[in-house]
């Protein structure tokens, strides 16, 4: 690929992300000078922070068609090579342990990607201002990151063995219905929000690419049917570990109070 062909590909990603934002803009704008009837403050650097957020979709947008799409399909296809996975697939007999491999990829790459997305930490970080420091941005950040490492996982284990998505799904909201009936109601509320900022701008096209990556190599499998229904479990398993964090936390504050009062160790 060619420089040139590299500009026009900028160009057109720059154009497809301005009309996607300029109606965002368009109703801020309008609610503001006629609705509320108010003056923009501070106009000089609303109009660069606006074209500095253009350029950054732009250049972020083009970043994960450049690399991180192909490089999560990638890592799908040679996790799943018969030269990989040995000569059980290729005489067609490869089981599911036999993807251990895809398995231990799908658990690191769902911890790294939640631990830096910066949406999650936004979260955590305005958790802890409002809770007085109660909760630790840290200690969410981990938990909801081990809930979308875990989800991930399963759901990879779900495109190997062609389970049916809404088994998994059905089963995992009854389990947070029951979790959300014994964990402190302080916590609630953002254990749901929680499941939402995991599926964001670094989580996203890598889960997203590596579904469709495994269902295009595994024999047996349609990307149209297996290869999506990662995100959901990203979104569905941090609930639970936040809400699991919380009972857990509380558990121990009940046994430590306890012990204090009986003088027990």
């Amino acid at each position: 690929m060619t420089a040139g062909d590299r500009l026009h590909g900028l160009w057109q990603t720059l154009q497809l992300t301005s009309i996607d934002v300029l109606p965002i803009a368009g109703i801020l704008l309008s609610f503001q000078l006629l609705v509320l009837r108010r003056r923009i403050a501070n106009l000089p650097q609303v109009l660069m922070g606006f074209l500095l957020v253009l350029a950054g979709l732009t250049f972020f947008l083009e970043g994960l068609e450049r690399a991180l799409f192909p490089l999560g399909k990638l890592m799908a296809q040679q996790l799943t090579e018969p030269g990989f996975i040995g000569p059980r697939q290729l005489a067609g007999a490869a089981t599911w342990w036999h993807y251990g491999w895809a398995y231990l990829f799908a658990f690191a790459i769902g911890f790294a990607t939640t631990i830096a997305e910066p949406s999650l930490l936004a979260v955590a970080l305005k958790a802890s201002q409002v809770s007085g420091g109660s909760i630790q941005p840290w200690g969410l950040r981990i938990a909801v990151a081990l809930g979308v490492a875990i989800g991930i996982t399963l759901g990879v284990f779900r495109i190997v063995t062609g389970t049916p998505l809404h088994y998994y799904i059905i089963a995992g909201y009854v389990l947070v219905l029951a979790q959300t009936w014994w964990a402190p109601r302080s916590i609630v509320a953002l254990a749901y929000d929680s499941g939402g900022v995991t599926t964001s701008t670094v989580t996203v096209p890598l889960v997203a690419a590596l579904g469709l990556g495994l269902a295009s190599h595994i024999p047996g499998r349609h990307p149209m049917l297996d290869g999506f229904g990662l995100i959901a479990f990203a979104s569905l398993f941090p609930i639970m570990t936040v809400l699991g964090y919380a009972q857990l936390s509380q558990w121990r504050s009940r046994r430590s109070k306890t012990s204090a009062e009986t003088g027990e160790p």
